[in-house]
C-alpha cells in the first residue's frame, strides 16, 4: 500500500533535484546540452542527487554516475533511496536499491531561449526494488516556471 501511495506521489509530484556541484556540458554539435529541472524550475547538469518524490522527500537517487548527458538522452547508474512507509511515513524506513537511469524526450524549454530540457525520466531496477514498483518505471518531469534561470 505504502509503495502504490508512493507511485501516486512520484506521478504527480513529478521530478526534483537536490542542488548538486554541475558542469556544463556540450553535445557533440555544439548546442548547450539539455538540463533537468528540480521542483522548482532550477536547472541541473549531471547530479549526482535527485530528489524524486519531491511533495514529501519520500523518494530519491543518489550516488548518480553519468555515463551520457547529450542532445538526445542522458544515462546514470546510481541508487534509488525509497521510504516504505511503514506503519506510516514519517516512521517508516529508507531502503536503498541499485537502479539505472534515463533522462529523453528533449523539448525547447518555454521562456528560454536555447534552453532545452529533459521531460522523461526512466528507472530500470536490475535486482531488487521497492515493494510495488515495476521493474521499469517512467514519468514525466516538471517543466518547469518560466522564470527560472537556466545554466
Amino acid at each position: 500500500m505504502a509503495l502504490l501511495k508512493l507511485a501516486a506521489v512520484l506521478l504527480a509530484c513529478g521530478g526534483s533535484l537536490v542542488p548538486a556541484a554541475a558542469s556544463s556540458t556540450s553535445s557533440t554539435s555544439g548546442a548547450p546540452a539539455p538540463v533537468l529541472l528540480d521542483c522548482v524550475g532550477h536547472p541541473q547538469n549531471r547530479p549526482t542527487q535527485y530528489v524524486v518524490a519531491c511533495g514529501d522527500g519520500n523518494n530519491y537517487l543518489v550516488a548518480l554516475h553519468w555515463t551520457q548527458w547529450n542532445g538526445t538522452a542522458a544515462r546514470a547508474s546510481g541508487t534509488d533511496a525509497a521510504n516504505d512507509c511503514r506503519p506510516y511515513c514519517a516512521a517508516g524506513h529508507f531502503h536503498r536499491y541499485p537502479v539505472e537511469v534515463t533522462l529523453d524526450g528533449p523539448v525547447s524549454w518555454a521562456g528560454h531561449d536555447g534552453t532545452v530540457r529533459y521531460t522523461r525520466l526512466t528507472l530500470d531496477y536490475p535486482g531488487d526494488r521497492p515493494a510495488g514498483m515495476p521493474a521499469h518505471f517512467v514519468f514525466p518531469l516538471p517543466k518547469g516556471p518560466a522564470g527560472a534561470t537556466p545554466v
